[in-house]
């Protein structure tokens, strides 16, 4: 079922690695922020968002893994938005994102999978910043509902998940801590911090711990450690 975490902004977690999926409240209607996983799961999201009362006008994704590029066709023939980067490389990638959906949960609808479009200058029906960065994926961004005091972020400050830095990109090491510093800045007046997977932050103590653990993760692996602070993940 969907809690609401803020003003406008409700959260349904998946047996799936602990994803999220985010509905956000906007101007002319519901947008849809990685919906996920399985087929059941979209379809009970379906039935939540109408008992919400409104139209779904837009889906986000933060990034191009294959677990934040799904849909429902019950959420409608709407934009699903996303950083160029993103849409470039999940568009390229298509194929194979299918083919991971279809391997980890067969009854996801695979003809919606990746169907992206760039996000239009000013974010279109989107509310809120898109805070763009290197950390994880090509294309990942965060989504800050200043108003509501709200931080979407993606695959980063998981309680559950490692970082996880892309293997297929140099300078990761140096890329992770900048975005942790962007998202940090962004995080200053923020109440709330929703991650990809895991449990929401809640609270300017929670919210500080993700970042403090993150660093502390990464420093130690800087130092060419192998740390193990109970969150699940191998290391990349």
């Amino acid at each position: 079922m969907l809690n609401e975490v803020a003003d406008g902004v409700w959260v349904r977690q998946s047996e799936w690695v602990w994803s999220n999926s985010t509905v956000v409240r906007g101007e002319t209607g519901l947008v849809l922020v990685d919906p996920g996983i399985t087929g059941a799961e979209l379809d009970q999201l379906a039935d939540d968002v109408e008992r919400l009362g409104l139209p779904v006008v837009a889906g986000f994704s933060t990034h191009p893994h294959f677990d934040h590029l799904l849909w429902h066709p019950r959420f409608g023939d709407v934009p699903r938005y996303a950083t160029p980067a993103c849409v470039e490389v999940a568009t390229e990638a298509r194929e194979r994102a299918q083919a991971m959906a279809k391997e980890t949960a067969p009854d996801i609808p695979l003809d919606v999978v990746a169907l992206l479009t760039p996000l239009p200058d000013g974010g279109g029906p989107v509310p809120g910043e898109v805070i763009e960065h290197d950390a994880h994926a090509v294309g990942h961004a965060a989504l800050l509902l200043a108003d509501r005091g709200v931080l979407l972020v993606g695959d980063m400050l998981s309680d559950v998940l490692i970082p996880l830095l892309d293997p297929r990109r140099d300078g990761q090491e140096v890329a992770y801590p900048a975005a942790l510093d962007r998202l940090e800045e962004a995080a200053r007046d923020v109440d709330v911090v929703i991650p990809g997977h895991g449990a929401v932050a809640k609270g300017p103590e929670e919210v500080a711990a993700r970042f403090a653990t993150d660093r502390a993760y990464l420093d130690a692996v800087r130092r060419g450690e192998e740390p193990d602070d109970g969150r699940w993940g191998k290391r990349r």
